[in-house]
Parts: C-alpha cells; structure tokens; sequence
C-alpha cells in the first residue's frame, strides 16, 4: 500500500475503507492519523478527529452555533 490518504464511511462502532489509504487528516488539526490509531470520528459530519482533544474542540464548536 502506497502512502496516500484513504476514503471513509465512518459507522457508529467502526468504518468503511470506500479508497485504501494509510492515513486520514483531521478535521480539527489537520494532523495525518493512521487508520491504525484511528479512534475517534464524528458519524454525522463524517470527519475523523486526531484525539479526544480535537473531537471535544469540535464539540464545543458545533454547540456554540446553537
């Protein structure tokens, strides 16, 4: 598998690989996060988070547009 971004459908418990890849970007930091170390993802923005941190930096984002 070459170096390159993958495409995902992310599932509440798991994902889907649409495009094989190695990595995914976060959506908060714009880190590169293996998909070995990927655990956290929003399901209905369809956006992976690097860390905790970065998921409740989005959390807090989305709850202040309210």
């Amino acid at each position: 598998m070459d170096n390159k971004e993958a495409k995902l459908k992310y599932k509440p418990n798991s994902y889907e690989i649409l495009e094989s890849g190695e990595y995914v970007i976060c959506a908060v930091s714009k880190k590169r996060i293996s998909l070995n170390d990927l655990n956290y993802w929003n399901v209905d923005l369809q956006e992976p988070y690097f860390s905790a941190v970065e998921a409740d930096i989005r959390y807090k984002q989305l709850k202040n547009k309210d």
